[in-house]
């Protein structure tokens, strides 16, 4: 499907094009009131002005960080980073900072001073009153015994307003999502790997007490990557068996639904993982990832259904199946649209399939936003979708697809 909205494009500037295989979150966009902003791989903020796509302010330049979430708040914009200090930043409309948080100070110094041992904001959220924001810090030790190998530090944050800390919630898991809705504040953990054994925590939104638990009960460290709150209960993807819950508040499932379980292809078992899940009244989507083998990291099989989205009625039933293309290392949703930033499916390597696509929850795609290079992030609200476009050159080319653009398509 190709392109059917209205849409305008700003520069970002130079960066290193991603290649085959993905280098991890870099970027982030988030819609305010009258921006659109872009978090940047050089740790600059950028923001736009929804009509004109003038720029109307930006940050400085932290070449050692990058920022990988953003969210709009009222009256001002809340971005994380990867990064020596892994910062929580918070800034008024105009790009005035108002407040700034190091999570460096509570999971500690990297142990190594590289991408991916840097600590990280992987989400953040709010209700309105308060930020939440989850960031972990990765540890490997190559003298331990594999199932020790792996060590994770991380914390989960309540901010007010002027960024005093409301609470906090420590574990030595991996936090990958967070969702907020009513009281509630759910902590996906992707994986597990020492005493804290709960993939998904549910917590009070107020003093973060909490509520209760849920695991998918399999063998491993990995358990839990994506959640999405109802009015009661939440619907999770599982990295322990491939699949889908619905649960009921309090843990009790109430329906599973297999994405992308273990088939056997050309005398190989393969599987994908469901990454993300977003659930409404109307419905559930849920969106799954890279293929990979039940031994070792290659294959030339891919899975039938990875990267794909799928939607669900609240009653368990599969309404539909669509592919999304390639990695989405993260969606956002308005009302019953998904938006799915799709980048590069690395085993297929197809540069037809970049785009942001979205999908409506009961009926599947709707609008689809085709890029040259590879979208790696997407917010969207009433009146806008945005999108985030890398250069991309892959390792049997000889030429860089795309540029580093923010996309802007009015619905």
């Amino acid at each position: 499907m190709s392109s059917t909205l209205d849409r305008r494009v700003a520069d970002l500037g130079a960066v290193d094009p991603t290649g085959s295989r993905h280098r991890g979150r870099r970027s982030a966009v988030a819609l305010t009131d009258e921006c659109v902003v872009a978090g940047t791989a050089d740790g600059a903020v950028r923001a736009f002005d929804r009509d004109s796509l003038a720029e109307r302010w930006r940050t400085e330049t932290d070449s050692e960080a990058s920022v990988v979430s953003a969210i709009a708040l009222r009256n001002g914009l809340a971005v994380g980073e990867r990064g020596p200090e892994g910062a929580v930043r918070v800034y008024e409309d105009d790009g005035s900072l108002r407040w700034r948080y190091a999570t460096v100070t509570d999971i500690g110094q990297p142990q190594k001073d590289t991408r991916f041992f840097l600590p990280f904001v992987v989400d953040l959220v709010t209700d309105g009153d308060l930020l939440y924001a989850a960031a972990r810090r990765y540890e490997r030790y190559g003298d331990r015994p594999e199932g020790e190998r792996r060590h994770f530090e991380s914390v989960v944050y309540a901010f007010e307003g002027d960024g005093t800390v409301a609470w906090r919630c420590r574990t030595d898991a991996s936090p990958i999502a967070l969702d907020t809705a009513g009281d509630r504040v759910a902590v996906a953990y992707n994986r597990c790997t020492g005493d804290h054994q709960r993939g998904l925590v549910v917590l009070d939104a107020e003093d973060g007490g909490q509520r209760w638990t849920w695991d998918p009960g399999t063998d491993g460290q990995r358990r839990i990557g994506d959640v999405s709150l109802l009015d009661e209960g939440a619907v999770v993807t599982s990295h322990g068996d491939y699949c889908g819950y619905a649960l009921a508040e309090g843990g009790d499932v109430r329906w599973r639904a297999e994405l992308a379980t273990p088939q056997v292809l050309d005398g190989e078992t393969v599987y994908a993982y469901p990454n993300h899940v977003h659930a409404i009244g109307g419905g559930v989507v849920f969106v799954t990832g890279n293929t990979y083998p039940e031994e070792g990291r290659e294959t030339d099989v891919s899975h039938p259904d990875d990267h794909t989205a799928v939607g669900y009625g609240l009653d368990g039933e599969r309404r539909w199946s669509d592919p999304v293309g390639g990695f989405a290392s993260g969606i956002d949703a308005h009302g019953s649209t998904v938006a799915v930033p799709c980048a590069q499916d690395f085993r297929r390597r197809d540069p037809e399939t970049h785009a942001c696509r979205l999908f409506d929850v009961r009926d599947g795609r709707a609008e689809t936003i085709d890029c040259d290079g590879v979208v790696t992030a997407a917010a969207i609200d009433e009146r806008s979708v945005a999108a985030i476009e890398e250069p991309v050159v892959y390792h049997d080319e000889d030429r860089e697809r795309g540029a580093y653009h923010v996309h802007l398509a009015q619905r």
